[in-house]
């Protein structure tokens, strides 16, 4: 099976959305369910029927209806939505840009599909410790997250300071943005 013979409402309502506007998936509840073989790997790989992807357009296109329902992950339209598998999360951040300094430094990251997303409280900075493997997520959008590329995750690291948890007296790494402080590493 190629792209083109994707359920076809998939695929006709794909081709309706503009560029830069994500369509209001939250709002659609189709009875249609079916499962596809795309899978988003941990690299941020999106492979149909075990091939990547290869043209940008359709990816983005594809990133523009995907919800998070529960633990699954869907493409929606509003006639049908189709399960698919992401083997971390979808997004990956691969630039970030970083205006003021200390308690008033704001970090703007910039996902492989091109949305911008502000650190602060309604996109916070998580860590999760996987054995040895430190690893930063960025809530992008819709309980979807985006994993911080390598490059990303230094130039982070190079802006951690030190500071004293309030609440236990506890003294944390970690990086400002937006007024808050979001805290990576104990010390």
């Amino acid at each position: 099976m190629n792209i083109s013979e994707l359920p076809y409402s998939l695929m006709s309502e794909l081709g309706r959305v503009r560029r830069g506007q994500n369509p209001p998936v939250h709002l659609w509840h189709p009875e249609t369910k079916s499962d596809i073989d795309l899978v988003i790997s941990k690299e941020g790989v999106w492979n149909y029927c075990g091939s990547p992807i290869k043209k940008p357009r359709l990816i983005r296109l594809f990133a523009s209806v995907l919800r998070k329902d529960r633990d699954d992950y869907y493409l929606v339209t509003p006639i049908e939505k189709c399960r698919i598998t992401v083997e971390d999360v979808p997004f990956q951040a691969v630039l970030m840009q970083v205006s003021g300094e200390g308690t008033s430094a704001c970090l703007k990251l910039t996902t492989d599909m091109a949305e911008q997303v502000t650190i602060d409280e309604k996109h916070p900075l998580r860590i999760f410790q996987n054995g040895e493997e430190t690893v930063p997520y960025v809530l992008v959008r819709d309980r979807m997250e985006c994993r911080l590329s390598r490059n990303v995750y230094y130039q982070l690291a190079e802006l951690m300071v030190s500071r004293r948890s309030s609440r236990n007296g506890a003294e944390w790494m970690g990086v400002w943005s937006h007024g808050s402080f979001f805290p990576m590493l104990p010390i």
